[in-house]
């Protein structure tokens, strides 16, 4: 068994308003992000990313940074992280993220009509947050090369999929009866 599949069935599981979300090194930050575990997940990124002609990683933040910041640096392109704070700079693009347990304003900057870009993220659950960032992009006039999740949640909607894209993922997983069960260890859709 990998370590991302068996991180994922020792991760406890909490109610937030109705939602049953799994605390996760990748996800939240705790418990503690092994550099074992956080490698296995950018070689397996790398793996099934499409970057022939990548121009930018884009990431949101906050729990994207330490994934798409381990894959900038094994592949040498540039990284460009939505924040959910307003700079004010030539060509920000404001977009609003809508998930399953909040709503943000996110604003998204260096990234151009033209652009090859790869969007990255930690977790697709609602879709919500990548439904928004994909039609930011798609606004822009950007090329979204490909869309690469580390764990997808696959017992809710898919916002993401509405809008027409879909996202490649390492794992996918349920939470069924407090525990995370392994729907597809290769994350296929």
């Amino acid at each position: 068994m990998d370590r991302l599949t068996q991180s994922l069935l020792d991760a406890p599981i909490v109610e937030k308003e109705g939602y049953h979300y799994f605390v996760h090194p990748i996800s939240d930050g705790v418990p503690m992000l092994r550099p074992e575990l956080l490698r296995e997940i950018v070689i397996g990124i790398i793996r099934k990313a499409e970057l022939e002609g990548v121009d930018k990683i884009v990431t949101p933040a906050a729990m994207g940074i330490h994934i798409s910041t381990a894959v900038s640096l094994m592949t040498d392109i540039p990284l460009v992280v939505i924040r959910k704070r307003q700079y004010g700079l030539d060509g920000e693009v404001a977009l609003s993220q809508v998930t399953g347990y909040s709503e943000n304003e996110m604003y998204l900057n260096d990234v151009y009509e033209g652009d090859r870009v790869l969007v990255l993220d930690d977790v697709l659950s609602t879709g919500g947050t990548l439904a928004a960032i994909t039609g930011a992009l798609d606004e822009i006039g950007t090329d979204i090369a490909d869309i690469v999740c580390v764990i997808k949640k696959v017992d809710g909607e898919n916002k993401l999929a509405e809008s027409g894209y879909e996202a490649k993922t390492l794992i996918n997983v349920a939470v069924e009866d407090g525990e995370v069960v392994i729907v597809d260890e290769n994350g296929d859709p």
